[in-house]
């Protein structure tokens, strides 16, 4: 896999606006993925952002630099919704939920897929933000796990793992046949639904024995193909 054009080292500081069109980019790239894969044009993520094509070219040379970026985006989002359901609920079960239902937002389930395949997994931001991630998620679970509301049976890996399946993208969402009639109509509904039901499912005592071990994501990392 070719490097992605972006050192460890100290990045130029952006002025505001150009922070802002990089933030306004970043977010389209992630939008138009999630509705039409990772190979959307340029074209339609720079219309998207409202900004001009040679401004989406002066801040990703390239797909592979914007899908480094996006996953990195991604990452640090999910890792700041869990933070804040953490501080700002006083049940720790409640900041779990919350937790889960927010991450919804990130698109876990659909951009996964999309980019797995276009990120160098060793690169040093990609470990660091995987590992705020983790210990964010951590938190959460743990914070629950010691209130007595969590099941001890289950570890980082597993929610995440439930929290992307469950937020996949059913066949034919998000295509021309759905705004025409067809289709799953509304989609987040049946997704927060489901995620209720998979919560239920992890609080304390446990209604059965799971098999297999408790994953956490070094886990997931391990077994990747």
């Amino acid at each position: 896999m070719a490097s992605v054009r972006c050192g460890t080292g100290a990045q130029p500081r952006l002025r505001a606006d150009a922070l802002r069109n990089r933030e306004r980019i970043i977010a389209a790239a992630r939008e138009t993925m999630v509705e039409s894969g990772a190979e959307v044009p340029f074209d339609e993520i720079a219309r998207r952002a409202g900004v001009g094509n040679a401004t989406l070219y002066r801040h990703f040379a390239d797909r592979q630099e914007l899908i480094h970026h996006v996953t990195l985006s991604v990452m640090s989002r999910t890792a700041d919704r869990a933070e804040s359901a953490l501080a700002e609920e006083s049940d720790a079960f409640e900041a779990l939920r919350r937790f889960v239902h927010d991450a919804v937002e990130e698109r876990i389930g659909a951009l996964c897929p999309l980019l797995s395949d276009g990120i160098d997994p060793a690169h040093p931001d990609l470990i660091a933000a995987r590992e705020r991630l983790e210990a964010a998620v951590e938190a959460v679970m743990g914070a629950a796990r010691d209130s007595g509301q969590l099941r001890t049976d289950i570890a980082v890996g597993d929610l995440m793992v439930a929290l992307t399946q469950l937020t996949r993208p059913l066949p034919g969402w998000g295509s021309p046949r759905t705004k025409s009639g067809g289709g799953c109509l509304d989609f987040d509904k049946f997704v927060h639904r489901h995620l209720q039901l998979f919560l239920d499912g992890l609080r304390a005592p446990g209604r059965s024995e799971l098999p297999g071990s408790a994953a956490t994501l070094e886990d997931l990392r391990h077994h990747r193909p």
